[in-house]
């Protein structure tokens, strides 16, 4: 890896290559074309066209949405009570494989130490893991087109 120098009295005097930059996200323009091209239900495309207004993943600007709008990317209740199965029908399988085996992983340790009894809050809280994550990781998945682990 070539690096080029920079300025002399910045505590860095090495920069990467422009070549080594990561590429410029796609214009929403294109964002909103993927919403409107994509297989999903009517239901969906509203959800992610939200998500889109709200900043996108990161949902940087979710306070400037309605409350109404808020609750419907921030909550999935079929996600709260399916969990697993709910991210393995949507095609999320890493990440239901992924959230399964830290749950379990969990339960263990805390059997492990004496804390068996508080080990069913560890299944709450993963169902409300899945349901703050499946719209925003079904976003990913379907318009950007990634494939996350968590």
């Amino acid at each position: 890896m070539e690096w080029a120098m920079t300025d002399p009295y910045n505590s860095n005097p090495y920069q990467a290559p422009a070549s080594v930059a990561q590429p410029p996200s796609p214009p929403r323009a294109m964002q909103r074309d993927a919403i409107a091209q994509a297989d999903v239900s009517d239901t969906w495309k509203r959800r992610f066209r939200t998500i889109e207004a709200a900043g996108g993943p990161k949902l940087p600007r979710f306070k400037e949405l309605p409350f109404g709008e808020r609750a419907g990317i921030q909550f999935n209740i079929l996600a709260f009570l399916f969990g697993p199965f709910y991210f393995l029908a949507k095609g999320l399988w890493r990440q239901a494989l992924a959230y399964v085996i830290i749950a379990i992983t969990c339960v263990l340790v805390m059997e492990l130490i004496g804390l068996g009894k508080f080990a069913n809050g560890v299944g709450y809280v993963f169902a409300a893991l899945y349901a703050t994550r499946a719209n925003i990781s079904y976003y990913q998945r379907v318009i950007q087109q990634q494939a996350l682990w968590l």
